[in-house]
């Protein structure tokens, strides 16, 4: 029996809800599995349809986390089947006590904390009763080594993803409506934060206007930036040329992704936040849609530098100007996503399992 101990898993919305989501079910077809999750108010209706256990972990913050841990170790004294514990945060191992084989994930942002610090000396101390750290990137490994984990512990295995269903007409057709036949066309799906850096796409989107005058730029999501970035569009007079769009269904997003010619979401780090992988240009690279990231994260492990799209400078706006040029130069979108699409054959979750295999 594999145990998974995680914070964040469905029907809660989120890139770590995706990664524990599919490691979960993938491992489900090997092996027992048996998931301890925060509680989520429409919990029930998803957990009814799983082929695995889960018990949800509901109350205050603070005293939700003692309390998985204590009914973690009640459950693994009551069991001996159990192969390995796998956590998808360092806080989720904190307070498990047991000889069994501990597996801990590192995104990145979690274990960002300043070499010395008392956050910092936390991380390192807890790491110290784990067998094995699985990093979703290089980025992440190298920045885990930084601030003081064994390296000797830590391997890297990409996230994964299932393969896309074939988008349904209806949702084709609404997205061509959005898009008003405008083109070259450019598409963000993700939170609105500082991180994501929706800001310098929309000052480059301005110069990209007067060679391309009908652009147009979707972005997908929410956040605490929204309404800043909804002012800076005003601001600039790209009303025309960006579309804001959230609380849409699935089908929807993967069709606005899907006719789009390029997914651009060159981050940056801000303040301990920085992007561990990008799992979003997998997804985007499904749909033969190739992507523009930035070089600060794990972005390089999700992108094949002018193979399946480019990675810039995303503090550099002339850097982000001249890369999307480059790409919608000639249609070299095409090429490009091509490319992108056989590259996110390799993310599949089928295969990706299998390397978490090995080390189960």
């Amino acid at each position: 029996m594999y145990l998974i101990v995680t914070r964040s898993f469905p029907p809660e919305i989120g890139g770590m809800q995706n990664l524990m989501w599919g490691l979960t079910c993938s491992l489900a077809k090997y092996n027992l599995v048996k998931v301890f999750a925060d509680f989520h108010e429409n919990y029930k209706e998803h957990d009814q349809k799983v082929s695995f256990s889960i018990d949800r972990v509901g109350g205050i913050k603070l005293f939700r986390k003692h309390r998985k841990s204590y009914l973690v170790n009640e459950f693994i004294k009551k069991n001996k089947n159990i192969n390995c514990i796998i956590a998808d945060h360092w806080k989720s191992l904190e307070l498990i006590k047991t000889e069994k084989k501990k597996i801990c994930l590192i995104h990145s942002k979690e274990i960002n904390h300043k070499k010395g610090s008392f956050a910092n000396r936390r991380v390192v101390n807890s790491f110290k009763n784990v067998d094995l750290v699985i990093s979703n990137s290089e980025y992440t490994k190298n920045l885990a080594i930084e601030i003081g984990l064994d390296p000797k512990k830590i391997i890297v295995i990409n996230p994964g993803i299932f393969p896309t269903n074939k988008i349904d007409k209806n949702s084709l057709d609404e997205a061509e409506k959005i898009l008003k036949n405008k083109n070259p066309r450019l598409v963000t799906v993700s939170r609105f934060d500082k991180r994501k850096n929706h800001e310098k796409v929309i000052m480059a989107l301005r110069n990209l206007k007067q060679i391309y005058p009908n652009i147009v730029y979707t972005c997908i999501g929410y956040g605490e930036e929204e309404e800043n970035i909804k002012n800076l569009s005003k601001e600039l007079d790209l009303n025309d040329q960006v579309v804001f769009l959230k609380n849409i269904s699935h089908n929807l997003k993967n069709a606005l992704v899907a006719k789009s010619n390029v997914f651009v979401m060159p981050s940056i780090i801000h303040k301990t936040s920085v992007e561990g992988f990008g799992i979003a240009y997998i997804e985007a690279g499904q749909f033969g849609v190739p992507s523009l990231g930035g070089k600060d994260g794990g972005a390089s492990d999700a992108i094949k530098h002018n193979e399946t799209g480019i990675i810039c400078d995303g503090n550099n706006l002339d850097d982000i100007y001249t890369s999307l040029d480059s790409i919608l130069k000639n249609n070299s979108y095409l090429e490009l996503g091509k490319k992108a699409k056989e590259y996110s054959l390799n993310f599949h979750w089928d295969k990706i399992v299998k390397e978490y295999l090995k080390v189960l």
